[in-house]
């Protein structure tokens, strides 16, 4: 008896270990409402850890300028809208995208790519893409973990070091 109850000790305390690891870039979802509309977007949150993230190649920059970025960490993240919305004044039809960006300098290219389940970007294709439009690039308070916020007016947010880019949905 004894015996038993040292090994279910032994397990539950394994796994209240295992819960408390952290991990590199955890997994988050975002869901909003903007009007009728439910908006879902599901991400990972890489952290800084003192890297340049955003910047040029010969800067050795994590996310470089001009590069097609997963927009997050380990798979692509998704984009998922119950209705048809308006994004920078554009259509895009109800459904799950996978979110990709470009990230300039001064404004960043945001992409809705209809294949919503892939790893990173390494088979991204931009023959699926469905949308794309423009957003600025405005300085931010220190984000170390990036992060995406989408409020009920409709502005999606994504902050990560002093970088901010946001695009607007109707």
């Amino acid at each position: 008896m004894m015996k038993k109850l040292i090994f279910i000790l032994n397990v539950l305390l394994g796994f209240s270990a295992f819960a408390q690891t952290q991990v590199p870039s955890p997994p988050a979802v975002v869901i909003q409402k903007v009007g009728s509309t439910e908006v879902m977007i599901k991400y990972a949150q890489p952290a800084v850890k003192g890297r340049l993230v955003f910047g040029t190649k010969d800067q050795k920059a994590l996310v470089p300028f001009g590069e097609v970025w997963r927009t997050g960490a380990n798979e692509a993240t998704t984009f998922e809208i119950s209705n048809d919305i308006t994004v920078q004044g554009k259509t895009l039809a109800k459904g799950v995208y996978s979110l990709f960006t470009i990230p300039g300098a001064s404004e960043w290219t945001i992409i809705f790519n209809k294949e919503a389940k892939m790893w990173g970007a390494y088979t991204y294709k931009a023959a699926n893409d469905v949308l794309r439009v423009s957003a600025r690039v405005s300085e931010h308070a220190p984000t170390e973990q990036f992060t995406i916020s989408v409020s009920a007016s409709g502005q999606v947010t994504l902050d990560w070091e002093k970088t901010s880019v946001s695009f607007y949905l109707k």
